[in-house]
């Protein structure tokens, strides 16, 4: 019985072709959108979006195996604008009359900066280089317009049970070693489960597995030995693809919700599987503005505090402040009164563009500004009873426009009271 290679088994498993690639057939299979452009050998930008270990990387490079055309890799994460004008002019000094232009891929896109990207333009404009760039984030988000109007965007989707199955069924029979070993294959749920669409994941899975057995073990694999002989071996939340996203969005809705129960549990298996601490106290900064605001100021307060503190003790014992937190603002009353009073007002200056300021609140530091009105009618609020005089502060075009609401709780229905006996121009 030969040695276990050295080599991972995700490399040795690495398709060259179609035909060893698995998943996303909405894309590849013959017929398919990306196929066919592929099959026509005229082929533009795109970017591919999806989930972790659904075959980005892979799937860029069978395209350039299949079209012949050089391949140059960069990652977003160790790479700078310096790398990319380096491919770049590789590119154009080795450009000849009829030659194709090569494949520029990137990896992680998202995380190049608006100069990284920029510096892309000019050779993805004139065709030095064909762009494909990977990434897990929304590219509507992450990828700057001039760029994104250049590339097609094609969804990868995670990997079906049935995908997984065939993956698992080719490991098995074409991996150099694993084809010579006896192997019983007697459950698949939790290898899926664990796997959770990701044929990284799988990949990496088996091979923690194989290497827990002798060279002259029958392999068994079931339910009870994957979840046993995993233990600590591969994280079930990973926080840098899909189930990051998932998890927080699933502990911001149950604070807004005002659910505590679930805000912690959810709290748990963020620190369970390695989220930075301070990422969660960050989002909680904003959820007390934006889901709380006005209804309890010390709300902003608190998450404001949680944060310093989990900056300057960190993990273990930040993880009592960070719960002692999300219970607190779980349980707080809620309003996102301030937070749609910003987002109504940005509509407003859409809409209506560089409305000009009334020149009673206009600056008259000179004799002409003052001669043409500038600060003339003005009216200081602290000398009037109550430090309020009622004055137009909005353009003339938006005047009397309510754009905050307060929310209906005891400390924004206080301040509704307020401002209806000030504002009769307002709807209060």
């Amino acid at each position: 019985m030969s040695a276990i290679p050295t080599t991972p088994l995700a490399e040795r498993m690495r398709p060259q072709t179609f035909d060893g690639y698995v998943g996303q057939s909405h894309l590849v299979a013959p017929g398919a959108v990306l196929r066919t452009m592929i099959d026509s050998g005229n082929i533009a930008s795109f970017i591919l979006w999806g989930p972790p270990g659904v075959g980005k990387t892979t799937l860029a490079r069978i395209i350039a195996n299949r079209l012949e055309r050089q391949f140059f890799p960069l990652s977003a994460i160790n790479s700078g604008v310096k790398d990319v004008r380096e491919v770049i002019e590789k590119a154009r000094s080795q450009r000849f009359f009829n030659s194709q232009p090569p494949i520029l891929f990137i990896d992680e896109i998202h995380r190049f900066s608006k100069a990284q990207q920029d510096s892309l333009l000019g050779a993805v404009e004139d065709g030095t280089v064909i762009l494909v760039g990977a990434t897990t984030e929304n590219p509507s988000f992450e990828v700057i317009s001039p760029l994104l109007s250049r590339c097609q965007v094609y969804v990868l989707k995670s990997l079906t049970s049935v995908d997984l199955q065939e993956l698992l069924d080719r490991i098995l029979q074409q991996d150099v070693y694993l084809k010579t070993r006896k192997v019983e294959m007697q459950e698949t749920e939790a290898l899926f489960r664990f796997s959770g669409g990701d044929a990284r994941k799988l990949i990496n899975i088996i091979d923690i597995l194989v290497r827990t057995y002798g060279e002259n073990d029958t392999i068994v694999i079931n339910n009870d030995i994957v979840k046993e002989r995993l233990q600590e071996n591969i994280a079930l939340y990973d926080k840098n693809g899909e189930q990051h996203y998932d998890i927080i969005s699933a502990f911001i809705k149950s604070l807004r919700g005002s659910d505590p129960n679930a805000a912690v549990y959810y709290l748990a298996r963020m620190l369970a599987g390695g989220e930075d601490p301070l990422f969660i106290a960050r989002r909680m900064v904003i959820l007390s503005s934006e889901d709380i605001g006005l209804a309890n100021p010390n709300a902003l307060l608190m998450a404001n505090t949680c944060f310093d503190a989990v900056h300057k003790i960190g993990m273990p014992e930040a993880r009592i402040i960070l719960s002692q937190t999300a219970v607190y603002l779980a349980t707080s009353p809620k309003s996102n009164g301030t937070y749609m009073a910003i987002e109504t007002a940005a509509a407003l200056v859409a809409e209506t563009g560089d409305l000009p300021v009334p020149l009673h609140l206009r600056n008259a530091p000179t004799k002409l500004m003052k001669e043409l009105g500038y600060h003339k009618d003005y009216k200081y609020a602290h000398d009037y009873s109550g430090n309020f005089i009622d004055l137009e502060y909005l353009p003339e075009q938006i005047s009397s426009t309510t754009l905050y609401n307060p929310g209906n709780n005891p400390k924004e229905n206080a301040i509704r009271e307020v401002l209806r006996k000030m504002w009769e121009k307002y709807k209060y």
